[in-house]
């Protein structure tokens, strides 16, 4: 079976598609496969879990780079469609697929493996992320594009920026360790203890 190894289980399949260069993240567990971001090139994306069982298509937020081929990969498989709540009726609104709707607390299961749903609110008002806490490995957060190597994700007010980067620093950097690995919905993974010392040079630049 191709993919990194991620612990309990899980292996990690990561593809840069469309014209923004958005990652596109595959997580497999034995048959299962689970998809984060099918944003674009759906016939890449179909190959990429041709013969797998696919139990669900997270979108990380609502952006229109983030679904381009979310009908098409749902159409071809069946699979259900997870958004957060907040961003939810306007992903169905662009896409007409109907989507599960999560928030903090919910999780998303993968064979006996379940991912933790996590609400970031200000990149836009229903961002998720998605936390995999494996016992034998290092924890891993699917951050979309609220956080990146070297900042949070963009904002267009104040309140956005402050609303993001206060649900950032205490639902991620406060919770999980500086090991963590940060998979950003554009670009090359981070940890957070690389960015962890730039809270404080963030909150003062304001973005």
């Amino acid at each position: 079976m191709t993919g990194l190894p991620i612990g309990a289980g899980l292996r990690l399949t990561t593809r840069s598609v469309g014209p923004m260069d958005n990652n596109a993240y595959l997580l497999v567990n034995g048959p299962d496969a689970l998809l984060i971001d099918a944003a674009a090139e759906p016939s890449a994306l179909l190959q990429m879990i041709a013969k797998m069982n696919l139990v669900g298509v997270i979108t990380t937020h609502r952006h229109a780079d983030h679904l381009q081929a979310l009908a098409a990969v749902v159409r071809a498989t069946g699979a259900p469609a997870y958004a957060g709540s907040p961003d939810a009726a306007t992903i169905t609104e662009a896409t007409g697929v109907t989507c599960r709707e999560v928030w903090d607390g919910d999780t998303v299961a993968l064979g006996d493996v379940r991912l933790q749903v996590i609400g970031l609110v200000g990149h836009t008002p229903g961002s998720i992320a998605l936390a995999h806490t494996p016992d034998d490995a290092p924890d891993r957060l699917f951050t979309g594009d609220s956080l990146f190597p070297g900042g949070v994700g963009k904002t267009h007010r104040a309140a956005d920026f402050d609303s993001l980067l206060n649900d950032v620093t205490s639902k991620l950097f406060d919770r999980f360790g500086d090991d963590t690995v940060v998979h950003p919905g554009h670009g090359a993974p981070t940890t957070l203890g690389a960015e962890r010392p730039h809270l404080d040079e963030w909150r003062a630049r304001g973005w």
